[in-house]
């Protein structure tokens, strides 16, 4: 029921980007497998072998970690619709920070959020999909306005300080600390 791709096609494009949801995974030897739902729009494809995702800052780091560690990522989107499917982007990231000079390429994809800490770019190895068949059906009613209001009434510079402290993940890996708010 499974099929593998080298690249992502126009089809697997347009799947993408009818999900308002995505799921990242990450693990690291010696630490615990880091599973985090993404929404936000935050996804782009970047060419048939490369996507990114803004990061809006939450509880902590993990996958920046992860990826500092091992590389590896997997990125999986699920349709809740029809027609069932899921999708898997299996493929090595890395951070790029505010700070960074690539950054000033990359942050154009994206409408910058509140609370942006990094933008993950993944080099895609391979491409899954798989029927879905047993994902329940769902309706997506609106994102979740939160997160954005807490960064939004918080990006100061004693707010930064006090993320910048952060030099570790649950796991005691290291993370590259982001030294300035992107401009929006």
């Amino acid at each position: 029921m499974a099929d593998f791709f080298t690249e992502i096609s126009d089809a697997h494009r347009s799947f993408i980007a009818k999900q308002p949801v995505f799921f990242v995974a990450t693990a690291a030897a010696d630490a615990r497998i880091n599973l985090s739902p993404k929404g936000m729009d935050s996804f782009r494809i970047l060419s048939p072998h490369s996507v990114a995702y803004l990061d809006v800052g939450g509880s902590g780091n993990e996958t920046q970690a992860h990826l500092n560690a091992d590389g590896r990522i997997t990125i999986m989107f699920c349709a809740f619709d029809q027609p069932p499917l899921i999708m898997r982007l299996y493929g090595h990231g890395r951070s790029v920070m505010p700070q960074d000079t690539e950054w000033d390429v990359l942050a154009p994809h994206f409408d910058i959020l509140p609370g942006t800490r990094q933008i993950f770019v993944i080099v895609v190895d391979s491409l899954q999909t798989s029927c879905g068949w047993g994902v329940p059906f769902m309706q997506f009613e609106r994102e979740r306005e939160t997160l954005m209001k807490f960064h939004a009434q918080n990006e100061t510079a004693e707010r930064l300080a006090k993320i910048s402290k952060r030099t570790t993940s649950i796991d005691g890996l290291p993370v590259r600390q982001q030294d300035r708010f992107p401009a929006r």
